[in-house]
């Protein structure tokens, strides 16, 4: 029987560990079926900085979070064995050293991941790690930005780069590629032509608005079709009036609501991991942007209790 979070009617939400969804510990229970690990690095950030304080945030957002998944009609607390794995440490300054650490350190537990990050530079060794378990992986990312730009000051590794280098290095299945929420000025049109030639979709904010939720969701679904498949959300995705507090806003962007409403579209997806990154809490008001953040996480850890396989009793 899986050891779910604390009981909210027998000690507050605001008492006791700051945990994800106050959900054991990894070390408490052994092993689990779904890890949330935090990644508090933003040395690849081209803007503000901040998103290192990121995890912690989410968690203490994330007290609010309960068990029970209506739209899903899930007990994701109960159905896997979900723990909090702690938060990955690397080098604050040596990006390339991060990145291999991150990667080793993910490879390392034997879970299912919902990593709360930390900037998007650690998308790249996370899908390392996802594509030395599930070979290359189809990816939805949703983001304000194409994050497929080749350097920043001749840098190889930063915030805007990583799903270039995951082409690069054969990571992803790139017949299955998506970004969802791009919107806002880009350094020109080369930039749309060099991600269209990586094998990248793209389905704008003005797309979700105009086309709807659901014909949204019907596209990523055939483009993802049965492969294995990642999701990355960088939380500015969302407009700055549903998440203020990141590192590089765009206005124009998704409501939760309909972030939310597409993850669940995607329920019956291979789904295998998933990051949520660039929260940055110096720059949000009254949580708004860390609870955002929280009930996406909330939200793919239910996706993945739902695709992970059960053991036969």
């Amino acid at each position: 029987m899986p050891r779910g979070p604390l009981d909210s009617s027998k000690i507050p939400r605001f008492a006791g560990p700051a945990t994800f969804a106050r959900l054991p510990r990894l070390d408490e229970v052994g092993r689990a079926d779904v890890a949330v690990v935090g990644v508090p690095f933003d040395s690849g950030v081209s803007y503000r900085p901040g998103a290192r304080f990121g995890p912690a945030a989410v968690r203490e957002a994330s007290r609010l979070l309960r068990p029970y998944h209506p739209a899903l009609d899930l007990s994701p607390f109960e159905t896997v064995q979900v723990a909090d794995a702690g938060d990955i440490a690397c080098n604050p300054f040596d990006i390339g050293e991060a990145v291999e650490t991150i990667a080793a350190s993910a490879a390392a537990l034997d879970a299912r991941l919902v990593t709360i990050g930390g900037d998007h530079t650690i998308a790249l060794p996370l899908l390392r790690a996802a594509a030395e378990r599930h070979g290359p992986v189809a990816l939805l990312h949703f983001d304000a930005h194409l994050d497929t730009w080749d350097t920043y000051f001749g840098a190889a590794y930063t915030h805007g780069t990583p799903f270039r280098r995951a082409v690069e290095e054969g990571l992803l299945d790139t017949s299955a590629l998506s970004h969802v929420g791009i919107r806002g000025p880009l350094y020109g049109k080369r930039d749309l032509e060099e991600d269209r030639r990586l094998g990248f979709g793209i389905l704008t904010s003005s797309d979700v608005m105009r086309r709807g939720v659901d014909e949204v969701v019907d596209i990523l679904r055939q483009r993802v079709g049965d492969r294995p498949l990642y999701i990355s959300v960088d939380i500015d995705v969302l407009d700055p009036a549903h998440a203020p507090g990141t590192g590089t806003p765009e206005a124009g962007g998704l409501t939760s609501r309909e972030l939310l409403e597409i993850l669940r579209g995607l329920a019956d997806r291979a789904i295998v991991g998933a990051d949520v990154v660039e929260v940055a809490p110096a720059y949000d008001h009254a949580e708004i942007t860390s609870v955002a953040a929280a009930h996406v996480a909330y939200d793919l850890v239910s996706l993945l209790a739902l695709n992970t396989p059960r053991e036969s009793p």
